[in-house]
């Protein structure tokens, strides 16, 4: 293939994986909405739920947020009674955050919608396409961080 059509290929793959991107987040992001919670406040309560206590120096790497915010989003979800600051017994310059019996009882009104909404949105697609995107937009992260790593 040309360099020309290969770039513009490029763009154009580009350009509809950031649509696409944008549309599924729209979609969730509105549903998350109606429990009055961010996108970040949920993706906190999700990985203490999931995952359990977290270090809050951790947090950020694990929902893709900058370390800088994490401490805003975990005040705000304190202050709503969500989750709760608890030191680290071992060391004492670690902070885990942790999970209130309001934050899991909220999650799991919202989770189970969540995933099926998630389901809807992706059963335009087969198994086998799925697993096909899967693997192909692994391959396309992996393949950019190896180039951001390089620099």
């Amino acid at each position: 293939m040309e360099k020309s059509k290969q770039t513009e290929e490029s763009l154009k793959l580009f350009i509809i994986l950031s649509r696409a991107h944008r549309a599924l987040n729209d979609v969730v992001n509105n549903y998350i909405a109606t429990f009055k919670l961010n996108p970040t406040e949920f993706a906190v309560l999700e990985l203490l739920y999931h995952k359990g206590d977290q270090p809050l120096q951790q947090i950020g790497g694990k929902i893709l947020l900058a370390s800088g915010s994490i401490t805003y989003v975990v005040d705000k979800l304190e202050q709503k009674g969500l989750l709760a600051r608890r030191a680290c017994p071992n060391d004492r310059r670690v902070t885990h955050a942790q999970i209130t019996e309001k934050g899991k009882q909220l999650i799991e009104e919202i989770f189970p919608s969540h995933q099926e909404q998630i389901n809807e949105i992706a059963s335009v697609l087969s198994d086998e396409e799925k697993s096909h995107v899967t693997e192909l937009l692994k391959k396309l992260g992996l393949h950019a961080k190896d180039i951001l790593n390089k620099k």
